[in-house]
């Protein structure tokens, strides 16, 4: 069982990974696209690769589902995983390390048959590592992370909203009618639940991330106190174990600010039936 001296050391093995894989490429790397459309650049195929060495080294008896792997291959280690399976998204924010925009990260989590057992997000540009355990608690540069009630109302909030993979009716009274303070969307979906965490915003959506850009910073979301989760649709019909099909993000930092914000979304989206 993984312990909180365990992050640590993990911690050790990504800022590491970064520092030689990371920082020398930004600005001065070359972006390619993938068959689906997304970006990558040798900078994640170099992160992934350090990275996998060092966990294969160090904690042997788990396997590694990697963002850059194939999609046959990664779903043969989702489906035979048995102790434990790390979940790699080698640099999260792709498109924006790519541009010269600093907010990327990397994430990391350890899942088991019970759900995601840890987690931990580094954000090399702020020097900032986010960081939880199943049951145990959140961290931020290992200091407790803990969301604290503020009452706020949904008009008084601010969203954090990914507009690109939204339905176009449920995209297009948002910004005709939105029902927040302000919003932004940085593109680093591992990040933006971190941020969620600490409070930085307060209500979040996203149309459809992948279980290597949520599983690290949606449990350190939720073990920082947050509400909302995973979702198969705007109705929140849970999520059932892990797949590699994208899922609907819906969060908030206060359980009344969440409920007020999925009635808004759920009264204007179309959804589609689960799958």
């Amino acid at each position: 069982m993984l312990q909180k001296s365990d992050l640590e050391k993990l911690e050790e093995v990504l800022r590491d990974a970064a520092e030689a894989e990371l920082r020398p490429r930004f600005l001065e790397v070359e972006a390619h696209l993938k068959s689906d459309g997304s970006v990558i650049t040798q900078a994640d195929l170099g992160m992934q690769a350090r990275v996998l060495r060092e966990l294969r080294s160090r904690w042997p008896a788990f396997t590694l589902l990697g963002e850059e792997m194939d999609a046959s291959e990664q779903e043969a280690l989702l489906q035979g995983r048995t102790q434990g399976l790390w979940i790699l998204d080698p640099l999260d924010g792709t498109s924006n390390f790519a541009s010269g925009i600093p907010y990327f990260g990397v994430s990391l989590a350890l899942i088991d048959a019970d759900g995601v057992r840890l987690g931990l997000v580094l954000d090399p540009v702020r020097d900032e590592c986010f960081s939880a355990l199943r049951g145990q608690g959140a961290w931020l540069n290992g200091k407790p992370l803990r969301l604290h009630s503020r009452d706020s109302s949904l008009p008084e909030s601010m969203a954090m909203v990914d507009f690109k993979r939204l339905p176009a009716g449920l995209a297009q009274q948002l910004a005709s009618e939105a029902p927040y303070r302000s919003q932004r969307s940085f593109g680093s979906v591992a990040l933006d639940w971190c941020w969620l965490a600490a409070g930085r915003v307060q209500v979040y959506l996203h149309g459809g991330a992948r279980l290597w850009d949520y599983a690290a910073g949606s449990l350190v979301f939720a073990e920082a106190g947050g509400s909302g989760g995973l979702y198969r649709d705007y109705q929140r019909t849970p999520q059932r174990g892990f797949t590699l099909q994208p899922r609907i993000g819906l969060a908030a930092t206060e359980p009344a600010l969440f409920e007020a914000w999925c009635a808004w979304i759920s009264a204007r989206a179309d959804s589609p039936p689960a799958g």
